[in-house]
């Protein structure tokens, strides 16, 4: 069975988020064996500064590569990263599989982005579009569009 591990920083605390985010981790657990790493974000001052930002991403870096899974794919959202419909991402994650990996990794990173280094570590970049979304949402979003990539891959309806 392959494995898909999502890495966020920032931990859930919404009761609505925490439900939907349970639900579609239910629904993937039926595809994959699905896990969510949520490591946390770097504290920062109230108006930080471009090196404060920069000292809070290495930092963040350096979490992020001792847990994606060793030999996994991985894909980092970001917003200059490439669009893709659904169908092209399943089309993508199939591609993952057949190429022999295993195991997926895909990282939503915190509020002051993603540091150069664990971008240019990443197989792939995927943008969620030009629009901006709160964290906690673009978690949510991300867990459905893997839902219904696996999905789309096993010939569900759910995917109209």
């Amino acid at each position: 069975m392959f494995d898909i591990t999502l890495i966020a920083i920032g931990k859930l605390k919404e009761k609505f988020y925490l439900s939907a985010a349970s639900e579609y981790e239910k629904r993937l657990s039926g595809y994959c064996r699905f896990q969510i790493l949520e490591l946390p974000e770097s504290r920062l001052p109230e108006d930080p500064s471009s090196s404060e930002i920069a000292a809070g991403l290495e930092k963040e870096a350096d979490l992020i590569l001792s847990k994606i899974p060793k030999g996994a794919w991985f894909c980092v959202l970001t917003p200059e990263g490439k669009e893709l419909s659904s169908n092209a991402l399943a089309d993508t994650i199939h591609h993952v599989k057949l190429s022999g990996k295993s195991s997926a990794c895909f990282l939503i990173g915190s509020s002051f982005g993603i540091s150069p280094r664990i971008k240019a570590k990443a197989d792939f970049r995927l943008s969620m579009g030009p629009m901006t979304f709160p964290h906690h949402l673009a978690r949510i979003m991300v867990l459905e569009q893997l839902y219904r990539s696996e999905a789309i891959q096993a010939g569900s309806k759910y995917h109209k």
